[in-house]
């Protein structure tokens, strides 16, 4: 098997794999109860909480465990705009959100609420200055994602939080699932971030929101007591933990894997684009994870489950998705056919250039028989 999907979701790695089996066995009590289990467990919760806290340089911050990432970014736009929505109803946002971000936005405006795009330059990165222009007395919330999950465009988040700064009741939300654990981002200034683990060789079934210490949002969950008042729930010990440890393992090794990626990105590019008909749509301000390219007159899925007839595993869009097109394509190159044609190559510390001739050889292969 070849995998390039680890955008969608990352292999599990055996180190995270077994601190979560080792909390689910020795650890068997429920962190709210009273009794010295309960007492045992939630300091174990307290110190994964610690340990991501220093890693992530989270400093007056607080971490909302949550299910996913899509959780995560419902309780932060429906948490702040539900309840400071006596300040405004503005919130900002781009087009190359993910569907979670997306979705939420499409039920606030159900209760009032008004979206600003954001203009963003050929490249897909956010005009700042276009955004300052956006920013209204009512603008209570601007959501802007670190990373594009289906191109790889990075944003200047840190600058945009610098930005955003001047404007004490407008709050700053980004989706950090993309990047975490990829490139290191300065999260001083940002109000709320998301993150999951699945997309860093963590289980599945686990993210967090990142708050900061002194904002108050309105919870999603009511009724028992949990890790934080703004999500209620028995506390998932053996996912908390293995959290810290998938954390901790990413950025043991963050510029070395990201260097090691970079090198199969630009040896990938260098290959296709020796072959007919294929348009690379990721461009230099994307992060070398994700490469993003059209096949003319080849339907994405198509060549997806040509692919996958030889063991080859890539994705057309987003795992989250459900149109039948790429709207990031169409939205940055302003061209149907390559939106219809677009598949997403994303790459990882444990993909090899054995792996990637392979699949540029099948790839000729399908090609050739798609094209009769």
């Amino acid at each position: 098997m070849i995998y390039l999907d680890y955008s969608a979701t990352t292999p599990v790695n055996k180190d995270v794999l077994d601190s979560f089996n080792n909390a689910c066995l020795k650890f068997i009590g429920n962190a709210n109860s009273l009794h010295k289990l309960g007492i045992k467990i939630d300091e174990l919760i307290n110190e994964a909480t610690k340990q991501i806290k220093n890693i992530l340089k989270l400093n007056n911050k607080e971490i909302i465990y949550t299910s996913s990432s899509s959780e995560a970014n419902n309780l932060a736009l429906k948490g702040i705009c539900l309840k400071y929505q006596n300040r405004g109803k503005h919130i900002i946002t781009t087009k190359y959100e993910h569907s979670s971000i997306n979705e939420t936005l499409k039920y606030l405006e159900t209760l009032g609420f008004e979206i600003s795009y954001v203009k963003c330059n050929h490249n897909g990165v956010v005009d700042i200055d276009n955004l300052k222009s956006l920013i209204r007395d009512d603008t209570i919330l601007v959501s802007i994602c670190a990373v594009n999950s289906e191109i790889g465009i990075l944003n200047p988040i840190e600058d945009i939080a610098l930005l955003l700064k001047n404007y004490p009741k407008c709050f700053f939300h980004t989706d950090l699932t993309q990047s975490l654990g990829k490139i290191d981002i300065n999260l001083d200034n940002v109000d709320l971030a998301s993150i999951s683990a699945h997309k860093i060789y963590g289980l599945k079934g686990i993210g967090a929101l990142i708050k900061n210490d002194n904002l108050v949002i309105e919870p999603l969950i009511h009724g028992g007591k949990s890790t934080s008042i703004y999500r209620s729930g028995t506390p998932a010990h053996p996912l908390i933990v293995s959290f810290s440890k998938a954390i901790r393992l990413a950025y043991n090794n963050l510029d070395e894997n990201y260097k090691y990626v970079l090198n199969l990105n630009n040896y990938l590019k260098s290959k296709l684009k020796d072959i007919e008909n294929i348009i690379i749509n990721s461009n230099e301000n994307c992060i070398p994870h994700i490469l993003n390219i059209s096949i003319k007159g080849i339907k994405s899925e198509t060549m997806m489950h040509a692919l996958a007839e030889y063991d080859i595993y890539v994705s057309t869009k987003t795992a989250c998705s459900t149109d039948d097109l790429s709207l990031n394509i169409l939205e940055l190159t302003n061209d149907i056919e390559r939106a219809k044609s677009s598949i997403r190559i994303s790459l990882s510390y444990l993909t090899t250039e054995e792996e990637l001739d392979k699949f540029i050889d099948c790839l000729k292969i399908c090609l050739n028989k798609l094209s009769i």
